[in-house]
């Protein structure tokens, strides 16, 4: 096959050569446009097959209220998870936007299995944060955030990471900075004793997947390959199960990634 083009090719190369410079310019410039155009089909394909958003987060975070309010508008009683639910969440000012959400189990012993079955389809994930019972629950979240984090599909996708901070209407809720700088403190305890981690039996480490953030630095958001956003939010709203929810950031920031 090599050897029939072999002429062909080099005639198209002493017709390269003898064509005046300005048509060459125009040609290689054509050329370029062509092959951006091609990378930019192959990005979007890319993207276009990961519709999922993930719910996750721990046990009683609120996941699975937020997920029934933002696809009905309205309060109903949850119970805690033991399997999946998905639905398609079209955004409130563009209908044609939209994108699957998926409400993960939070419970210690589900939530990592079903994190393997949907994370290679995500586009982005929201992890709900109890505001109320983050104090307590610190090193819990920091721990199932930072197995995240390290996962090596979620690090190649870079899909988006909001950190919804829930239950914004109770008077003790922490707030989103607070939050944020708590988690980056667990975060960056959990790296340095995860890298010192002795190698398991089969020569791995038991440290996870990959090092989070920079090295020699304090770990911060800022370093991660993905865009990460904090929200103050409330499943439940200021009135309760009479009122509507309070998450219009949240609904922001779905309608932007949509």
């Amino acid at each position: 096959m090599a050897g029939r083009l072999e002429p062909h090719l080099e005639a198209l190369r002493r017709e390269l050569r003898a064509s005046d410079p300005a048509v060459l310019s125009v040609l290689l410039a054509l050329l370029a446009v062509a092959i951006t155009f091609l990378i930019w089909r192959f990005i979007q394909s890319r993207r276009s097959s990961r519709k999922a958003v993930l719910l996750l987060g721990l046990c009683d975070a609120g996941k699975t209220l937020l997920f029934a309010r933002l696809l009905t508008g309205r309060y109903r009683d949850t119970q805690t998870s033991i399997t999946d639910s998905s639905a398609v969440y079209r955004a409130r000012n563009d209908k044609s936007a939209n994108v699957t959400l998926i409400d993960l189990p939070g419970h210690e012993s589900l939530r990592l299995q079903f994190l393997e079955r949907f994370k290679a389809a995500a586009r982005a994930i929201v992890f709900v944060v109890d505001s109320v019972a983050f104090q307590r629950e610190v090193k819990d979240v920091a721990e199932f955030l930072y197995q995240v984090l390290v996962d090596s599909t979620v690090l190649k996708n870079a899909p988006a990471l909001l950190i919804a901070c829930n239950k914004q209407d109770v008077t003790m809720a922490k707030s989103a900075k607070l939050i944020q700088q708590q988690l980056e403190k667990e975060l960056n305890t959990l790296r340095v004793t995860r890298s010192a981690a002795p190698t398991s039996l089969d020569g791995s480490a038991t440290g996870g997947s990959a090092q989070l953030g920079r090295k020699g630095k304090d770990f911060d958001f800022s370093q991660l390959p993905m865009k990460v956003e904090f929200v103050e939010c409330s499943a439940r709203g200021s009135k309760g199960e009479e009122g509507d929810a309070d998450f219009e950031d949240l609904e922001k920031w779905l309608a932007k990634i949509a």
